[in-house]
């Protein structure tokens, strides 16, 4: 079995979550080889928000009855969250439509699996889901890409503050209570992660729970708007304060999820650093507000839609300096790729990343022949005038997303490494460039490709599972 079709042939055609994934036509832990040089043309629809569709299933399993939610991406976090909760009891599945229901009313497990949350750093909703429903929580601490130090004191600190009771041991959080408490909390650093978790375990708590210093971001919008409809109570989501007044029960409902800004703009600056022109369907252009300035600053010529953007590159990107911040600043999640354009631009920019440690990519682009020095939160971008194809690996998501715009560039040919971290927030990132004009294609890495080897043993099993 060298390939995940050969996986899902052998589940068969069912109304499951393993019917989604065929549509890939290839192998998951794979490589791509680029052959760099061609300008992207077209138009590219982008996909639901990654960051919004995890917390959002989570947040369905709160609710009595079934949620059917519309604009999921099928890409390996949302599979990855979708198997830890179908092995808590819920039902999960995509539909013909592409459209995921999400059947909450079996959930009664509240030891999540160490196989799966080690996978992924957002796994961690689970605990303030289980809290919530089930007032019991045993999860593993996650994983996820390497991002340097992101702990989840925050998160465990504001479930205190609800109420319950926390032990860490053998790399578990044992959470417990008997009643969640609606409570006063100051979130000490901006966190989305921490927002979030605490918003799901608040909605079924008693009493108000106030969250100081929250984040922004539009995928906490887009959560709180989501549980509203459900029937939460919740107030002032976009700013930094946020009002929640818990309920006792939730109801199942039918929610499209908003656009993938971060996908968005990594279209955007593959635009920029192939001298190509593109439409970009079905975003929020809102959204991108930080995003677009500094494209169009770097001489990118960007005309807004009311759900569509087009962008044009006519000669070598000009030199920018920029700073990563809290929304609705730059996003950490695009600093990478418009490293990668900064590399081939007009010039020396400076960019600062404010909110994790994230320059692990820098080693790679150099062998690309890049000129970049980092001096600890500061990577310094002496702009060349092209850069050359090599072998180089993906080390986390978002610098794999970088390196593939790097290759675009390129001359000659780049093969990278490690796409299955890519594949885990892009939904058929190489099929969208592939349309658009790219030279790319998807190559088995190694004789043991699969899907299998990818998660360990656990998605399988659970993939042959979920017909219905």
């Amino acid at each position: 079995m060298n390939s995940l079709r050969l996986i899902c042939d052998s589940i068969g055609d069912t109304k499951s979550l393993s019917k989604a994934p065929c549509d890939w036509g290839g192998s998951v832990v794979a490589k791509l080889l680029i052959r760099g040089g061609t300008p992207l043309k077209g138009m590219v629809n982008i996909s639901g928000a990654k960051n919004s569709a995890l917390p959002i299933i989570v947040a369905a399993c709160l609710a009595d009855g079934e949620s059917i939610l519309e604009n999921i991406p099928q890409d390996i976090d949302v599979y990855t969250i979708s198997l830890i909760l179908r092995e808590l009891g819920a039902e999960i599945w995509f539909d013909e439509k592409k459209r995921l229901h999400v059947i909450p009313d079996g959930l009664e497990r509240y030891q999540a699996s160490y196989d799966l949350v080690r996978k992924m750093r957002a796994s961690f909703y689970v605990t303030g889901l289980l809290l919530a429903r089930l007032g019991k929580a045993e999860v593993p601490l996650p994983g996820g890409c390497a991002l340097g130090s992101r702990p989840v004191d925050y998160h465990l600190k504001g479930f205190q503050s609800l109420g319950a009771k926390i032990n860490i041991e053998h790399g578990f959080v044992k959470a417990e209570a008997d009643e969640l408490m609606g409570s006063k909390i100051y979130i000490n650093r901006s966190s989305v992660g921490t927002t979030i978790n605490l918003m799901l375990a608040a909605s079924r708590a008693k009493g108000t729970t106030i969250l100081e210093n929250a984040a922004k971001e539009p995928e906490v919008v887009d959560l709180a708007i989501y549980l509203n409809s459900m029937g939460a109570r919740i107030r002032g989501a976009g700013t930094d304060v946020i009002r929640i007044d818990g309920v006792d029960t939730l109801k199942g409902t039918e929610y499209g999820i908003i656009a993938d800004r971060i996908e968005a703009g990594t279209f955007i600056v593959a635009c920029g650093i192939t001298n190509g022109e593109l439409v970009l369907g079905n975003v929020v252009p809102e959204h991108l507000r930080s995003t677009i300035l500094k494209c169009e600053e770097a001489g990118l010529e960007i005309e807004e839609g009311t759900n569509t953007l087009r962008v044009r590159s006519t000669g070598r990107p000009l030199s920018v300096d920029l700073e990563t911040a809290p929304y609705p600043g730059f996003p950490t999640d695009l600093q990478q790729p418009f490293a990668a354009m900064m590399s081939i631009a007009d010039g020396t920019s400076i960019i600062r990343e404010t909110i994790f440690d994230r320059f692990r990519y820098v080693d790679e682009l150099r062998r690309m022949g890049a000129d970049i020095r980092v001096d600890r939160d500061t990577a310094i971008i002496r702009g060349v005038s092209e850069l050359t194809g090599a072998q180089v690996e993906a080390t986390d998501l978002r610098a794999g997303a970088a390196l593939v715009l790097a290759a675009l560039a390129a001359k000659g040919e780049t093969e990278i490494s490690g796409v299955e971290l890519v594949d885990r927030g892009y939904e058929h990132l190489d099929v969208k460039l592939r349309q658009l004009g790219a030279d790319i294609e998807r190559i088995p890495d190694g004789e043991e490709d699969t899907f299998e080897e990818y998660l360990e043993g656990p998605l399988l099993e659970s993939l042959s599972k979920m017909g219905r």
